[in-house]
This record gives structure tokens, C-alpha cells and sequence, in this order.
């Protein structure tokens, strides 16, 4: 299982999502350009002392991610999703994308999706935290495949 970020915009989160992917041993990409500077300094400050425990890899393009990314599902997750979290059954190989803080993902990156998942929350709220999404998506998926 791996969580993959396309495009980040705030540094706290993509350090918030890395410790997450190595506290839960599950794989990290990140597909630039992000809004920030990803250097060693910028991520040994995001990531704390947990980078080093991620399987952490970086993708200079979308086109470079999807050539290199391997076997299974892309699931993306957006709240333009058309299957409820609670509904959706993962498998071991499944990558988990979730799009910028700002603008979510381009409309050709919906389409390339093999399931687009939604995480329900109550009607008035407009979105979750990206790190936040992730940490639940990948708590329920592990919590399936335990």
C-alpha cells in the first residue's frame, strides 16, 4: 500500500503524511511540482526524525509516476468521489492518491482513476485535511486487510 500525493501545497502536511506512511510501514510518493521547496533540509523539518523510516519516493512529473508506479488500483480520493469509504474494499497493492489543498486533482487524473472514494462527513463541511483524509483512509484499509 502506498500514499501518493500529487502536487502538495503546504510542507506541514506532506511532513504530517510521511510520518504516517512510516509509522504505518506503507509507501510514500509525492508527484511534483509541489508549492514548496522539496529539499533534504524542507523534509528532515516536515518529517521530524520519521523520514528516514519511509519508503519515500519522488516523481518529477504525473506521466513519471504513472510509468513507474508498478501494479495496482489508484484509488483517489476527492469529494467528487463516487463510493463512500465505509463501502470500498482495498487490496494489498492499491495507491492511495490524494490531490493538492487547493485544487484537488485535474480532471484527466479523475479519469485515469481505477475508484474514486469519497470520505463521508457531515453536509455542511466542505473538505477534511488532506493528512488528515490520508491517515483515515489508511487506517481503514489496513484495518480491512489486517
Amino acid at each position: 500500500m502506498r500514499l501518493v500525493f500529487f502536487q502538495p501545497d503546504i510542507p506541514q502536511n506532506l511532513g504530517a503524511s510521511i510520518r504516517l506512511a512510516a509509522c504505518f510501514d506503507a509507501g510514500i510518493d509525492v508527484i511534483e511540482p509541489c508549492a514548496f521547496p522539496l529539499n533534504d533540509r524542507a523534509m528532515r523539518r516536515a518529517a521530524l526524525d520519521y523520514a528516514p523510516l519511509a519508503d519515500f519516493r519522488r516523481h518529477d512529473s504525473y506521466d513519471h509516476w504513472q510509468a513507474s508506479r508498478g501494479p495496482g488500483r489508484m484509488v483517489l480520493f476527492t469529494t467528487q468521489g463516487a463510493e463512500s469509504l465505509w463501502d470500498f474494499s482495498f487490496q494489498r497493492d492499491d495507491q492511495l492518491v490524494f490531490g493538492r489543498e487547493s485544487a484537488g486533482v485535474p480532471e484527466a487524473v479523475h479519469g485515469d482513476a481505477d475508484a474514486r472514494i469519497f470520505i463521508p462527513i457531515r453536509p455542511e463541511a466542505r473538505s477534511l485535511n488532506v493528512a488528515m483524509s490520508a491517515g483515515i483512509a489508511l487506517a481503514e484499509a489496513m484495518r480491512q486487510l489486517r
